[in-house]
């Protein structure tokens, strides 16, 4: 069901719209800037931060962490079409590549939402928090899959866009954490892989974004303001800043040492993992 005023207990008393939209303003810089730096989708910062907001806003905890995912998803919309332009001028996207997985990438992002609405918010809450912690280990440690196949037909592109589409619209992403090693793997450029990952976030997002509005939309617990699992004023904020913030940090990127960047970045990622598994 779609809901047009603000549903947080006490909305009128303790916080106006105004201050609403400043938060995820705030929110957005923060996201922007953090995927410009490390070069990954802002989805590993976003759904933590907002299921922290949500909870202060007084939401249902057991939709915190689908409301998260679903807006997540829905901002990476916004954010990914700048990010593919940007990789296609540079003739780094693998289009040849894109086609054959995207096939797959819808099919797994809409299965992937169904399959975190079946999950307690608690549920999902304690995958999301594995995977956060798993993917700052990766970044800690540097592991990185070494080139060890070609890359496979039309089929083998779309059963692997499948299980990447399905991983990412449970956990929020777009994809860039999964496609990228996995391209990698098949001894396709690092370039490339970048550039093709960032045009396989868009049908990411956009199933993605869909699913949760499909499986959200009769929930009794959803917020007001919500279109099915995505929470408008957290999303309008969101995307007003973070397309502009995500080029501050890729210059910051250039001035600083990537490598205390990335190990200071994995270090958060393990701590806020570790929040979800022991909250």
């Amino acid at each position: 069901m779609y809901h047009t005023s603000l549903g947080f207990p006490g909305a009128a008393q303790t916080m106006t719209l105004f201050y609403v939209i400043a938060s995820y303003l705030a929110l957005g810089a923060l996201a922007g800037t953090v995927a410009g730096l490390f070069g990954i989708g802002g989805g590993l910062i976003i759904v933590p931060v907002l299921m922290f907001t949500f909870g202060l806003q007084g939401i249902d905890p057991d939709i915190i962490p689908h409301l998260a995912v679903g807006t997540s998803l829905a901002t990476i919309v916004f954010t990914s079409v700048s990010s593919i332009r940007s990789h296609n001028k540079h003739g780094a996207v693998r289009w040849d590549l894109f086609r054959p997985m995207t096939v797959g990438i819808i099919g797994g992002a809409l299965v992937g939402a169904w399959t975190a609405s079946l999950m307690s918010g608690r549920a999902l809450e304690l995958v999301i928090g594995i995977f956060v912690i798993l993917v700052g280990l990766k970044m800690f440690f540097q592991v990185d899959p070494k080139p060890g196949r070609d890359v496979p037909g039309v089929a083998g592109l779309g059963v692997a866009g499948g299980f990447i589409g399905w991983g990412s619209a449970i956990f929020g992403i777009g994809g860039g954490t999964l496609t990228v090693p996995y391209l990698s793997w098949c001894n396709v450029r690092m370039q490339q892989a970048v550039g093709t990952s960032a045009a396989c976030g868009l049908p990411i997002a956009v199933s993605g974004a869909l699913g949760n509005i499909w499986t959200g939309w009769h929930h009794p617990a959803v917020p007001e303001l919500s279109a099915g699992f995505i929470y408008l004023p957290a999303l309008i904020g969101i995307i007003l800043t973070s397309v502009f913030f995500a080029r501050v940090g890729a210059n910051l990127a250039h001035r600083l040492n990537p490598q205390i960047l990335k190990r200071t970045f994995s270090i958060m990622l393990l701590l806020v993992g570790l929040r979800f598994l022991l909250s």
